[in-house]
């Protein structure tokens, strides 16, 4: 734990609130976010509701969302100025002889306090086309900056590290804090690392280790979604002062 003031948050992939609700509230809840950032938050008939119903489950508020990411609080915590843009991609993804479509794309950010410092959290969801992937992230970034304050983006990124996407956000000057936390995916049998959390200069943070977290089981992560989350503790690099 940080000495000073902290920000815990979770990035999730909750697979579209589609697989065992009990044990994904359960995991969520025993990481008791301040702020959880979520991929794949249900979509289609009564989306709000579904969202809304979702976050009572994990004992959070929802507060905003764009295409299939969307931000939900603790009671303790609150989000300003939040901001979602469409993220343009391919609508068509070739791969061998195959043709499948992809749903627009989407990204959503907020302004939150810490310790009387300033920063932005931001979460997107990237596509399963390569090339595709390259031009989301330009509009991701372009929203990240549009805070003028530092920032946390956080998201399920569909790459391995070394691939160009990961290789962007290195030349952004972003640190990856992922970089010792093991793969995310698939969650009963985990074998890549597609889930990133990456930090701008101004902000220091860590993961914690999902096993270290009391009340997380094996069983409830594999059943909950088909990722693992990411849970961070975030600190300003230097702690705000009274004026």
């Amino acid at each position: 734990m940080t000495d000073g003031p902290s920000l815990r948050v979770l990035s999730y992939n909750v697979h579209r609130w589609g697989d065992d609700r009990a044990a994904l509230a359960r995991v969520v809840r025993a990481c008791a976010p301040d702020v959880a950032l979520i991929q794949e938050a249900p979509t289609w008939w009564g989306t709000r509701r579904k969202r809304e119903a979702m976050a009572a489950t994990f004992g959070l508020r929802y507060v905003a969302a764009a295409a299939r990411n969307a931000i939900l609080v603790a009671d303790s915590t609150e989000i300003a100025e939040s901001l979602h843009w469409r993220v343009w991609r391919p609508f068509v993804r070739r791969r061998l002889r195959l043709i499948a479509t992809q749903l627009p794309g989407g990204a959503v950010g907020g302004r939150v306090a810490l310790g009387g410092v300033e920063l932005a959290l931001v979460v997107c969801h990237l596509g399963l086309h390569i090339r595709g992937r390259q031009h989301e992230l330009d509009q991701v970034l372009k929203g990240c900056k549009s805070f003028n304050l530092p920032y946390l983006l956080v998201g399920d990124l569909n790459e391995e590290p070394g691939g160009p996407v990961w290789d962007r956000l290195v030349a952004e000057g972003l640190t990856d804090l992922g970089v010792d936390a093991g793969p995310t995916f698939h969650s009963n049998n985990p074998v890549k690392r597609i889930d990133g959390a990456l930090l701008s200069p101004g902000l220091t943070g860590r993961v914690i280790p999902i096993d270290s977290v009391e009340g997380v089981t094996r069983e409830d992560l594999a059943a909950g979604s088909d990722h693992l989350p990411m849970l961070l503790e975030l600190s300003p690099d230097t702690p705000a002062t009274d004026q």
